[in-house]
């Protein structure tokens, strides 16, 4: 399988604007910017987005390996924390905290949090990214 996500970019790095969009057009010339990305403002950015698609990664990836297990989950959600951090020669995303509370009926905590492990090593964006990714994982 392969798909694409695309970006274009008029201007300077903090008078600039930018447009994001996806193959799907889930994403389209979605607004992005350096005032998105490091002042708060409205649109998105690159690291948003990395978030957003590492837990929806992360939570199929569970989803697989918790059906292997015989369970399934009634309700699972994730939030992914990315971190930017400047360094001396530019920035660099230094990692991603993973925060799962999932209901799974008849899952133990000890074979839950080894699902979980086992799925936040294999999700391919996780194998993607360098970065220090951890995880807290919550069964309610």
């Amino acid at each position: 399988m392969k798909t694409y996500g695309s970006a274009v970019w008029s201007g300077g790095i903090k008078d600039g604007k930018g447009a994001i969009s996806s193959h799907s057009g889930a994403l389209d010339q979605y607004p992005y910017g350096f005032a998105s990305r490091f002042e708060g403002k409205p649109g998105t950015n690159p690291e948003e987005l990395i978030g957003a698609a590492h837990a929806g990664c992360f939570t199929m990836a569970l989803s697989l390996i918790l059906g292997e297990a015989g369970l399934t989950a009634e309700k699972m959600e994730t939030k992914a924390d990315v971190t930017l951090e400047k360094q001396d020669d530019g920035f660099a995303i230094t990692a991603v905290h993973l925060t799962l509370q999932a209901k799974i009926p008849g899952a133990d905590d000890a074979k839950f949090q080894e699902l979980a492990a086992k799925a936040k090593a294999g999700c391919p964006v996780s194998k993607l990214l360098k970065a220090d990714i951890t995880l807290t994982a919550t069964l309610l």
